[in-house]
């Protein structure tokens, strides 16, 4: 991006930073186009992009004189509006929000330009073989100084708003009301206002949706190598079925589902045998491989712990619907039991291979 503007400059031609700003995208993206899925590259531009529509509104808010005020007010102003740029994103990914962002920017925007046309000229110089050791060393000490003025103000970790559910709807609409802010920011008009409006009704409606979604109840048997959890979402409740020595919240897929969910409350339960699912009943056959329960017919077989059974035979006695195996089976009897569900042509799932397995009901005559 910054060579496309520099060289923009040095032309003499007189273009919108805009174009520069896609034209630099298009041609990364002819480069790789997987690019578009990265984190760090929808940020980047999320942020130079809201800086180039939103930063030079911001800084005509201030009509001082004193050079010093406008001088931090510039910074200030170029820190909030890349904030407004890439808040969505970061709350959708990280699900947190600095609360010190302005203090970093502060302290390092003054001097990003040295230690970028510095950065430059090392690169130059050191494909040439001319980089003296004395300019690395600076170099370097810029870099760790940079490094730790960041760490310094991340450890202040009352200042970080975390576990912040966001989902990828709320992510979409809110960039829906960055637009309208930006057209609005640019010309006041009855339409630009009208558009601005529809998308505050618009994210409001997403955060009422959440609120429904958060009411339904949804079933997962999560993969963890070597053990077996499954969790039982109830609104805002997350009861967890497992046989983890600590609490299940400690791993880190559990604690991203519940800030996904917006989990409030979490219940850590032993494991059982039988579980009622969308009124359909599911047999967790462990390592005893007991299966055969008179008046028992469950539509969904889970395995666990690989259990000795002649998988073939308990489908012809069962009868199941499906028949999932989670992580705490051995891989080659997995495969092997794969083998044999596709031969009888039963759904088989393997949250090894295919990830957690969520439950949908199960319509009738499947």
């Amino acid at each position: 991006m910054f060579s496309f503007v520099a060289i923009g400059m040095q032309l003499n031609r007189r273009t919108s930073v805009l174009n520069t700003l896609f034209i630099s995208l298009l041609v990364l993206l002819l480069i790789n186009p997987q690019y578009l899925t990265q984190v760090g590259f929808q940020l980047s531009y999320a942020a130079v992009l809201s800086i180039v529509l939103i930063q030079p509104h911001l800084f005509n808010l201030y009509k001082g004189e004193s050079r010093f005020i406008k001088y931090l007010w510039g910074i200030l102003s170029v820190t909030i509006a890349a904030q407004i740029g890439v808040l969505p994103l970061s709350l959708f990914y990280f699900h947190q929000f600095p609360g010190l962002f302005f203090v970093s920017n502060l302290l390092i925007l003054p001097f990003l330009g040295i230690i970028l046309a510095t950065g430059i000229l090392v690169m130059l110089l050191s494909l040439l073989n001319l980089l003296p050791e004395l300019l690395a060393n600076a170099f370097s000490w810029m870099i760790k100084t940079l490094n730790s003025i960041v760490e310094l103000v991340a450890a202040k970790e009352d200042f970080i708003f975390q576990d912040i559910s966001f989902s990828l709807t709320l992510c979409i609409t809110s960039y829906l009301l960055v637009a309208g802010f930006i057209l609005l920011l640019k010309k006041i008009s009855y339409r630009r206002i009208m558009f601005l409006l529809i998308a505050i009704a618009v994210l409001q409606i997403s955060f009422i949706s959440e609120e429904f979604s958060a009411e339904s109840t949804e079933v997962y048997v999560f993969h963890k190598s070597r053990n077996t959890v499954i969790g039982v979402k109830t609104e805002k409740e997350l009861q967890l079925f497992h046989d983890f020595e600590n609490a299940a919240i400690s791993f880190s897929f559990i604690k991203n589902y519940s800030v996904e969910k917006d989990i409030e409350e979490i219940k850590n339960l032993p494991l059982k045998n039988l579980f009622n699912i969308h009124h359909a009943v599911m047999l967790r056959i462990d390592s005893s491989g007991i299966y055969r329960i008179r008046g028992l017919n469950p539509e969904i077989i889970l395995l666990t712990n690989s259990p000795r059974v002649n998988l073939e035979r308990l489908i012809n006695i069962l009868q199941p619907k499906i028949i999932i195996a989670d992580g705490s089976n051995y891989p080659s009897v997995v495969s092997r039991w794969k083998k044999t569900a596709e031969k009888m042509k039963l759904p088989f799932h393997a949250t090894g291979e295919k990830g957690a397995f969520q439950f949908e009901p199960l319509a009738e005559g499947n």
